[in-house]
């Protein structure tokens, strides 16, 4: 996945690919540990019949991982001592105490509760009107299990629109309507809380209910808080499994085939053998560069760290000496098995001259557009991994010039998935308890249309939500998209009706110049309307490939 980035220069739009200037690793913030380059081994694996027949169609010198002679030379073997030696490694790990993003801080409503999930713990987050402080309970009122997040905010207190049980920001009940007035209100009538914080436009929550939350774990990035920095932010709710979207977003080979001509820079001609270093392999997470083969020394520092945060960084030093940072973070944060909801921050100390002359909300509809791009692989992806109950060492041909960041992201699942609700490592699994919710890309005319209006569960239904659909994935959880809809809509309404009384004029009228004058006003009301409609199209229509239209 790769996503236009406005902050660099035209010709380097999408982040993932290399830069012509290459930053100095010595020199580079960005990089803790000295680099150093593994000899790959080949790994003995069992491979089904049809596998070993695909392996044998690839040249010798290009895999990673499996049997025969010269696979080593292009797939993908054992990354560290312990794996050479044959030894499992496990590290201790609980992922109820880490930081999960729950929401970019300018998207929270100022005036309702917002339902979110982690995994397959359900939340209501809100902000009290009052003073701003955001608080975040399990969204269950304890009277009859009521959704909290259905309900509303009067004077700063979370009410259950069920029977209007009121809630204090501590969690407190201090009011039930349906309560004699010479009973108190029963201790048990309280909410779970769980700690949030808000950092650098991010909205965390720590996860544990029971230990206290750990600070030094709360995600900080450097070139965030470099001055002059500025960014282009957007969330996208999606229809498969978390694992699968940070696999997606760590693999810049997709990206000249998968979404060829999305901007101005995927061409499928570019795709290209790359080269990748790996510097850092921790109990929380790996870093490394990478590049195009062809260029020598990668340009891109890539960084995972738990739970699912991921970034991409570049140092650029212009004409004139002075260094520019640029960096594409992705938050993740697992929504339930076959779910997931990503925060998308494309930013930089400088901005390409070029992306000023866009408004924000096209970046948003082009960001929609590329995870479109990837929905029907990544959907069905999802379904083979639930189905196959093998880890992805016996699914996957991973190759060393183009998977390796792929391959350490479920090397690290290895070691830290005892530790999860459910994970798909490399050697190891274990099964979700829930089964998935599996939603597909649209294929075809009708479900098309049905995804395709700005709805959110087909035509004509406003509010049924459908992860298959842009308004619902995206535009639902953006203020200004929101806003830019509602806009475009109200223009487009009055210049119909505009362009409607002035062609009723005209024929009412008898002079010829004042019914050409009528008609020409109408037209142009028309026109206009017909660009409100257009607008609104571009953000909330799904993006379908040419070979699946009708």
């Amino acid at each position: 996945m790769a996503l236009l980035n406005p902050f660099l220069p035209h010709t380097q739009t999408f982040l993932p690919l290399c830069l012509s200037a290459t930053p100095s690793k010595q020199t580079s913030p960005l990089l803790w540990t000295t680099l150093s380059s593994h000899p790959y081994k080949p790994l003995s694996r069992r491979m089904k019949h049809s596998r070993c027949e695909a392996v044998a169609d690839i040249k010798a010198e290009a895999l990673v991982e499996g049997e025969g002679e010269g696979d080593h030379k292009v797939l993908l073997g054992p990354s560290s001592e312990e794996e050479r030696r044959g030894e499992k490694v496990v590290a201790d790990y609980d992922w109820t105490q880490e930081w999960y993003p729950l929401y970019l801080t300018n998207n929270v409503p100022d005036d309702a509760p917002l339902g979110l999930t982690v995994f397959d713990k359900q939340l209501v987050l809100y902000k009290d009107p009052n003073n701003g402080v955001f608080h975040c309970f399990e969204d269950r009122c304890p009277h009859r299990l009521a959704k909290l997040s259905e309900g509303q905010l009067i004077d700063g207190r979370l009410e259950c629109l069920y029977h209007g049980w009121q809630f204090e920001g501590d969690g407190k009940c201090v009011k039930i309507p349906q309560l004699p007035a010479d009973a108190k209100i029963p201790r048990s009538a309280c909410l779970k809380s769980y700690e949030v914080k808000e950092s650098q436009g991010v909205v965390w929550v720590w996860m544990s209910p029971k230990t206290p939350p750990n600070v030094n774990k709360l995600p900080w990035f450097e070139n965030f808080a470099r001055p002059g920095f500025q960014d282009v932010s957007t969330t996208h709710e999606l229809p498969y499994d978390h694992s699968i979207l940070l696999e997606n977003l760590m693999d810049p080979a997709h990206i000249p085939i998968s979404h060829d001509r999305t901007d101005w820079t995927a061409k499928r001609e570019d795709a290209q053998p790359l080269r990748f270093e790996v510097t850092e392999q921790t109990d929380r997470g790996f870093a490394g560069w990478w590049g195009k083969e062809k260029d020598g020394s990668p340009a891109n520092f890539l960084r995972f760290e738990a739970p699912c945060v991921l970034q991409n960084n570049r140092e650029i030093v212009d004409k004139d000496g002075v260094k520019h940072y640029f960096t594409g973070l992705f938050l993740c944060r697992p929504t339930g098995q076959g779910k997931s909801m990503l925060i998308v921050r494309f930013g930089g100390t400088k901005r390409s001259p070029l992306a000023k002359l866009f408004p924000k909300w096209y970046f948003h509809q082009n960001a929609c557009k590329v995870f479109e791009q990837d929905m029907g692989f990544l959907s069905s992806q999802n379904e083979v991994l639930l189905k196959e109950k093998v880890p992805t060492k016996e699914l996957y041909l991973n190759l060393k010039s183009s998977d390796t960041w792929v391959a350490e992201y479920r090397k690290w699942m290895d070691k830290v998935g005892h530790g999860m609700p459910y994970h798909f490592g490399h050697t190891t699994i274990s099964l979700p308890k829930e089964p998935a919710v599996v939603e597909h890309a649209p294929a075809g005319l009708i479900a098309g249309q049905s995804a395709s209006n700005p709805a959110k569960g087909g035509i004509g239904t406003m509010h049924a939500p459908n992860l298959a659909n842009r308004y619902f994935r995206h535009v639902i959880h953006c203020k200004g998209c929101s806003s830019v809809v509602k806009a475009f809509e109200a223009w487009k309404n009055a210049l119909s009706a505009i362009a409607i009384a002035f062609a009723a004029l005209s024929i009412l009228v008898a002079g010829r110049q004042w019914k050409t004058l009528l008609l020409g006003s109408a037209a142009l009301c028309g026109a206009g309307a017909y660009a409100c409609s257009s607008a609104i199209a571009l953000n909330t229509t799904n993006f379908i490939r040419t070979h699946r239209r009708l």
